[in-house]
């Protein structure tokens, strides 16, 4: 008898949970469904977006965004997707062009099912050549350009879901006006240091559009993550250019190998200050697991670590 009460409880508890279950699909399926490349563009399309969005981010926390083999899952969600969005200038599109591909997989057209948040920024190239294929794509460092983004994913959330255009403007307007104080306190904050210690070491050469936007020079071991990185050449040059500087601190990036960069700490004797985020957020409940946080974080150590 216990036994046979002891099952029906179990059968009860399962379709409990498997009402919930549904419950919680139907109301997803009712929202605008939203896909996006990275963590990053994920942090601020939920900022905006709120409760009236499903959202669905490909590329892992803490995984390079450059290089991506989408999985069964995000094939499935783009191909029922509203609306995707992409940082562009060559990220996704570059290297293997896994962004591309799937976009063509899932017959998905540009500009009408799928849109560039970075739309609209002026772009860097790396080594200053304006060269196709030589973008840096790393313009969310300058918060001007991280307002852009906000901006772009919201005016396409309002087109896609008029009814809520209100709801996405609201809380649109209140994130630019967060975004844009933490960009007149960094931009306070760097004018600060002395010239002589301006430079941001970092592995990757991802810090062009900071450097533009709050007077700080950046030097690095590689240039971009799809390329070579690491190799003795680099690394001789790097250490040859620190010798002859005043830059008190080194960083290292959470998304890269950090090995190189422990390398030019030791040939300088130049400390390694902090973890900086590039490509990524960092995961739920730690430092930097907003855009905002981790800006936020880039900044006050970068700073510190210049000021030492």
């Amino acid at each position: 008898m216990r036994k046979n009460w002891l099952r029906i409880i179990g059968v009860f508890f399962l379709l409990v949970i498997s009402g919930c279950t549904q419950k919680q699909s139907e109301e997803s399926a009712d929202k605008l469904q939203v896909v996006v490349t990275n963590s990053i563009l994920a942090d601020i399309t939920a900022t905006i977006g709120g409760d009236k969005i499903a959202l669905h981010s490909m590329v892992p926390i803490g995984k390079d965004p450059h290089e991506y083999e989408p999985l069964a899952d995000d094939v499935k969600k783009v191909a029922k997707a509203d609306v995707i969005f992409y940082n562009g200038i060559n990220l996704e599109t570059g290297g293997n062009g896994w962004f591309t591909k799937l976009m063509t997989n899932a017959n998905k057209v540009k500009d009408q099912d799928y849109f560039a948040a970075s739309d609209g920024i002026d772009v860097i190239y790396l080594s200053g050549e304006k060269i196709e294929g030589k973008e840096d794509p790393h313009a969310w460092l300058n918060l001007e350009n991280g307002i852009n983004y906000a901006q772009v994913i919201a005016r396409q959330l309002q087109n896609k879901d008029a009814v809520n255009e209100d709801y996405y403007q609201q809380r649109l307007d209140t994130y630019v006006a967060k975004l844009q104080e933490l960009d007149e306190q960094a931009k306070s904050m760097f004018a600060s240091i002395p010239e002589s210690k301006k430079l941001i070491v970092t592995s990757e050469g991802s810090f062009n559009y900071f450097s533009k936007a709050y007077g700080v020079p950046s030097a690095s071991i590689w240039e971009i993550n799809t390329e070579e990185e690491g190799t003795p050449g680099q690394l001789i040059a790097l250490i040859r250019m620190l010798r002859q500087s005043e830059v008190p601190v080194l960083f290292v990036e959470s998304s890269v190998n950090a090995r190189p960069m422990h390398t030019v700490a030791r040939d300088t004797d130049l400390p390694i200050y902090a973890e900086l985020f590039t490509d990524s957020i960092a995961k739920k409940g730690e430092e930097g697991d907003s855009y905002y946080a981790m800006m936020e974080w880039n900044l006050k150590k970068i700073a510190e670590g210049l000021m030492r």
